[in-house]
């Protein structure tokens, strides 16, 4: 027995022991709803209030978080989160703040426009568009998310599913073109890539779908303008991506600028609250844009509690900048005008954001240093952002097969984009590393290795005014300004190019002269660049223009004189080498415009999927017909439609093939083409699928896409490519906004573009 009890209490000796050096372990997060009940059952006024305010991160240096102003607002509770901050030294400082000073220790939210990339930096978001290929797309965001979440981030304000048919407007360059269709695919693959369907994953961060609503479709091209149109307009031709968003369960929404049926949208409740809650069943928290409460003053709805009172009201959740909701609600409650209960509402929302992003349960889940030195900016990430770069550049024009260069002879680089690295990210690239992004001259050098001579002149300023340069070149993109004379730097061009076999003219763009804020009434290449090009052209020698735009351009010149257009969009980080792969053929072009390029401003707005008038001026292109709907000056038809890019191989489509020519409701029919591949090179294909209801309730646009398929077919092959169409790709909203397809004849086509005349068609039955 005393042997059995000295036994006994060495076990449980050791057994204390052990217990006591094991880490104890935390105790479990109750379940949601009873976690932010209980959460909001200790919380004051002033303490909800806070959870819906947004500042910037301002002063906030490394080491400095408890020093800064805002510090002083975050420890009392007043702050919800902080967006424009980077880095896990950082953010790690700011959230201890929270952690240890705030009464109720409650995480802060850190969020960043990443907008295509991080460090590693994609193609802007209208040349990814181009790519056609979702899987890659979705990747894209999912890499972005993984190195924004090792610096700290865990929301990001992406995607921007904006249609816009207006390419005056800056910020086509942020969004997928003017396709509903085709912008619904890409909104869903971006909020997929960036949350990976678990938010709590520590590689995940919530997307912020922006901005609700209709904001490209502004007034004039000009940013921040009136937006007025029909509600069968808006439910057929601009609202389906922000839906694919929501359907795709993302996690936030960014309210837009604009008004929308004469109320902004900051404070619009059919907007915010009836469509996108009670009718989409939207379940996550709506943040304003930039001070877009503020903004509500300028509209004319009333001072800034009146503006805050609406915005609160009407569905916003959280203040981005202005400090109007934190400011003015307590008086607001006090009298009646905002209630309590909307108020907890919001704050529900934005606890419920932060559990589910898991940081109640780990406040410091993205401040691993390991994730932040191994995960950002790797060599797998750049040799990915070179290969997207590459997928989404579209050759426009290529006679007598100029293209692709020999890695031989002499090749003359001519051109104010050539050689400036910090303008290869394009707008919104606030996270890269711009010195180490591979300009066109490096990356052509090392493409090309010893096989060719590269020679190189700058030619020409971006432009002639040096305050409009100054201007579509901002935020760390300058261009070093040459003070030489015009005919200085065009005769400098001349001369090194005297002995090229070939000259690549580097033109187009600054990286700011698209992007917020940049909207353009001239859409032509400045006529500094246009003045050096005819130059170039005189010699006699073949020019290829290499083009950098954030937006469809007029190039109806350029059309007429130049052998040779690779428009490269702006490609992001490996830029150099991704336009070097395609100019030398290492990689086929196969991108596709995802916005029509217009033969004239005037001709704007310009797409393909308008309706048809009265007076139709028929099918024979540049043909004058009184009394029809034309212009007598110009053509009607663009320069490049929607869907439209070449290849350096030649693919020849057969005709449309359909499985039935009737198709019952709940029923489906096949319709396909054989393609084959008759040129010289293994290339890629965007198979593209239009429909057109040909009689309607309401009226309906000659074509619609309704599918593509992204296909690889080796030179000499032959693919067939199907597709299946059911009664769910017919349907549209009518006048009482109901979505239906209607029974009656249908034209179905497939083709390169949106132009293609390839089509058979189809009965729906009742």
């Amino acid at each position: 027995m005393k042997n059995k009890l000295i036994l006994f209490l060495a076990v449980f000796s050791l057994t204390i022991g052990y217990t006591q050096k094991k880490t104890p372990k935390k105790a479990p997060i109750a379940p949601k709803d009873v976690f932010i009940k209980d959460l909001m059952s200790k919380m004051t006024l002033e303490e909800k209030l806070g959870q819906l305010n947004l500042p910037t991160s301002g002063d906030i240096t490394t080491g400095q978080a408890k020093s800064a102003n805002i510090a002083k607002k975050i420890g009392e509770g007043k702050v919800g989160g902080l967006f424009n901050i980077k880095s896990v030294a950082k953010i790690r400082d700011v959230q201890k703040v929270a952690m240890e000073k705030g009464r109720l220790k409650i995480p802060l939210i850190f969020g960043m426009d990443v907008i295509h990339g991080y460090e590693t930096t994609f193609p802007i978001p209208l040349g990814l568009s181009s790519s056609w290929d979702m899987p890659m797309i979705e990747k894209t965001a999912r890499v972005a998310a993984i190195e924004a979440t090792a610096d700290g981030i865990n929301w990001t304000f992406s995607p921007m599913v904006d249609i816009c048919k207006d390419p005056r407007w800056g910020r086509i360059a942020e969004g997928g073109g003017e396709d509903a269709y085709l912008g619904s695919q890409i909104s869903k693959a971006m909020v997929n890539g960036y949350q990976n369907g678990n938010l709590k994953n520590t590689t995940s961060m919530m997307a912020c779908v922006k901005h609700f609503a209709l904001y490209g479709a502004s007034e004039a091209g000009r940013d921040y303008n009136t937006v007025d149109m029909s509600k069968i307009r808006m439910y057929n031709e601009y609202l389906p991506p922000y839906k694919a968003a929501v359907d795709a369960g993302v996690g936030s929404v960014m309210a837009s600028f604009n008004e929308i049926d004469g109320v902004p949208a900051t404070g619009n409740k059919w907007l915010l609250t009836d469509l996108l809650r009670t009718d989409w069943g939207f379940k996550g928290f709506v943040v304003t844009d930039y001070t877009g409460i503020l903004e509500m003053i300028d509209h004319g709805v009333g001072d800034m509690q009146t503006s805050s009172a609406m915005a609160l009201n009407a569905g916003v959740d959280m203040d981005m900048v202005t400090d109007g909701i934190l400011s003015t609600t307590e008086k607001s409650l006090k009298e009646g005008k905002v209630s309590m209960e909307t108020i907890d509402k919001a704050v529900y929302r934005m606890l419920e954001a932060k559990y589910d992003l898991g940081l109640f349960e780990n406040p410091y889940k993205n401040c691993d240093e390991n994730r932040a030195k191994t995960e950002i900016f790797t060599t797998e990430n750049r040799t990915f952002a070179r290969k997207v770069a590459a997928e989404s550049m579209v050759l426009l024009k290529n006679d007598n097969q100029i293209l692709p260069l020999k890695k031989s002879g002499t090749i003359a680089v001519i051109g104010p984009l050539a050689h400036t690295s910090e303008n290869m990210g394009g707008t919104w690239s606030v996270a890269t590393k711009q010195d180490k992004s591979k300009s066109f001259l490096d990356g052509l050098k090392v493409v090309a290795g010893d096989k060719a001579k590269i020679v190189y002149a700058k030619g020409s300023n971006l432009d002639y005014d040096a305050e409009f340069e100054a201007r579509g070149t901002m935020f760390g993109k300058e261009i070093k300004r040459d003070l030489r004379s015009k005919e200085e730097m065009i005769k400098e061009a001349l001369e090194t190019s005297k002995n090229a076999d070939v000259i690549l003219a580097v033109l187009g763009e600054g990286a700011e002269m698209s992007g917020e804020s940049s909207s353009r009434t001239n859409l032509e290449i400045p006529q500094s660049q246009k003045d050096l090009l005819a130059e170039l052209l005189k010699t006699g020698k073949p020019v290829v223009l290499v083009l950098f735009t954030g937006r469809p351009l007029v190039l109806v010149d350029e059309n007429a004189t130049i052998p040779a257009i690779l428009n490269v969009w702006f490609p992001g980080s490996e830029a150099g080498l991704a336009i070097s792969d395609v100019l030398f053929g290492d990689v086929v072009p196969s991108g596709k415009l995802t916005a029509t390029w217009p033969r004239s401003v005037g001709q704007i707005p310009i797409y393909y999927s308008h309706k048809n008038t009265g007076r139709p001026l028929g099918n024979e292109e540049g043909k004058f017909e009184k009394f029809k709907s034309n212009y007598i000056d110009e053509r009607i038809e663009p320069l490049y439609p929607f869907g439209y890019g070449l290849s350096y191989t030649k693919f020849d489509y057969s005709k449309v093939k359909i499985s039935s020519n009737k198709m019952a409701k709940n029923d489906k029919i096949t319709v396909s083409v054989d393609i084959k591949n008759t040129g010289n090179y293994d290339g890629k294909e965007v198979v593209q699928l239009y429909t057109r209801d040909l009689v309607g309730s309401v009226t309906r646009p000659v074509k619609e896409l309704k599918g593509f398929q992204k296909v690889e077919i080796k030179k000499g092959e032959t693919k067939t490519v199907s597709f299946t169409i059911t009664e769910e790709d017919l349907k549209f909203y009518n006048q009482n906004l109901e979505f239906i397809a209607e029974p009656g004849t249908f034209e179905v086509f497939i083709g390169a573009n949106s132009d293609t005349k390839n089509k058979e068609a189809f009965e729906l039955v009742k």
